[in-house]
């Protein structure tokens, strides 16, 4: 099967301003991204979408290709992830007459994954027939049992209620979305609104690989489980 490697990284971060290009142990978030997306022999290109110049140079020095900018519309605070991989999509299929079995989405925000990681989601993807292969871990909060929510009159209630749950082990096991990597159908994502409109498998990652930096706080974290692995 040929998988094409998606990053899209945009250039206006807010949280953490700079962030895909920001140096984690010396090594740029994209570029890491890029590093992983090298070892896994499934993966034919690794694509770069991006607004910025300054991130474009950097993925091209890395080994990635930016082969188009992403459009203003598609680079906004509120601009949907999900237009942006089929915005990639679509220009491939106008200038890759190869076909496309798998787009691999790999966030730079995810910079403690690792090839194995990766490689079980092709896998997953591959046994399973899934429109859409995701990653999640262990959940720290549970909405059956310690996660609440406030009414217009500032109520707090669980967010999911009336099924009596009294300890922690009654509660459903539920686990959090990462964005250590997503493997999707081309035709999936031309055709549908959302993610999951179809059918999603999973693949769980061990919490100390599922780091989310979105501040300066979840990069700290970051950097303190990289020294602490070395």
């Amino acid at each position: 099967m040929r998988y094409i490697a998606l990053i899209c990284a945009r250039g206006g971060s807010k949280g953490l301003p700079g962030k895909n290009i920001k140096l984690l142990g010396g090594i740029p978030l994209i570029g890491r991204s890029i590093q992983i997306a090298k070892q896994v022999s499934r993966i034919d290109r690794i694509i770069v979408s991006t607004d910025s110049e300054e991130i474009a140079e950097v993925a091209i020095e890395y080994g990635a290709e930016v082969p188009f900018m992403r459009p203003k519309e598609l680079a906004q605070d509120d601009s949907s992830e999900w237009l942006v991989w089929r915005h990639a999509l679509d220009f491939l299929k106008k200038n890759d007459p190869k076909i496309i079995d798998g787009l691999v989405n790999l966030p730079t925000t995810a910079p403690l994954r690792n090839v194995v990681d990766v490689e079980n989601c092709l896998d997953e993807y591959e046994n399973s027939g899934a429109d859409v292969v995701i990653t999640v871990t262990d959940a720290h909060r549970n909405p059956y049992f310690n996660m609440v929510t406030n009414d217009k009159d500032g109520c707090s209630s669980l967010v999911i209620s009336g099924k009596n749950i009294v300890r922690r082990q009654e509660a459903p096991i539920v686990y959090d979305m990462t964005t250590v990597a997503y493997v999707a159908k081309p035709e999936f994502v031309q055709n549908s609104s959302s993610l999951f409109d179809g059918k999603i498998r999973s693949v769980k990652i061990p919490v100390e690989r599922a780091i989310d930096i979105d501040t300066n706080l979840d990069f700290m974290i970051a950097e303190s489980i990289l020294t602490i692995g070395q």
